[in-house]
């Protein structure tokens, strides 16, 4: 996996701005350097000069204000320490948070995104005392993941378009 390319695909997804995007990093943790520069450098081609590989750290902030941009935050408990190590299965639990979708919706978007058959421990849909029992999912899955449903022309679960929230028995009829 890529970090790069889960980044790419999460803020075309979202259409966020670099503004937009060092907002939702900053929500994890204020205090966390980020600038305009480094986002771009993270959204360019690896075959791009000034390219730059997105970290772990870089990452997990990411994903988790990413939940709290779509949730908000609890202020009634302490706030979540910060993944240190980034793999696919950290990448799809915290999406499926940040977009609340179901067992149902996850195996949807896998399937419209040509990866059928998941198992549910490899979206993310099991308790984590049950993840060992499962693989973890290699390959492009989590980046494919939010261009799924936009294989067919539509926007992905979860997704506030036009001021109307796209869930999960209307996603297809919101454009």
């Amino acid at each position: 996996m890529i970090n790069n390319d889960v980044l790419r695909s999460i803020r075309y997804m979202l259409d966020l701005s670099d503004n937009k995007v060092i907002e939702v990093i900053q929500l994890a943790d204020p205090g966390f350097a980020i600038d305009k520069d480094d986002v771009r450098a993270f959204l360019l081609r690896e075959d791009e000069p000034g390219y730059q590989a997105c970290t772990d750290r870089v990452m997990a902030h990411f994903l988790d204000g990413l939940v709290i941009h779509r949730r908000g935050r609890d202020e009634s408990l302490p706030p979540r320490p910060v993944e240190k190590r980034i793999n696919n299965n950290v990448v799809l639990k915290k999406l499926r948070v940040a977009f609340q979708l179901t067992d149902v919706d996850m195996h949807k978007a896998f399937a419209d995104a040509g990866f059928p058959g998941l198992q549910a421990g490899a979206v993310g849909t099991v308790p984590p005392a049950r993840a060992q029992e499962f693989p973890p999912v290699r390959g492009p899955v989590a980046a494919q993941f939010p261009e799924g449903p936009d294989l067919a022309g539509t926007r992905p679960l979860g997704l506030r378009v036009g001021g109307v929230h796209a869930g999960a028995s209307d996603w297809r009829a919101v454009a």
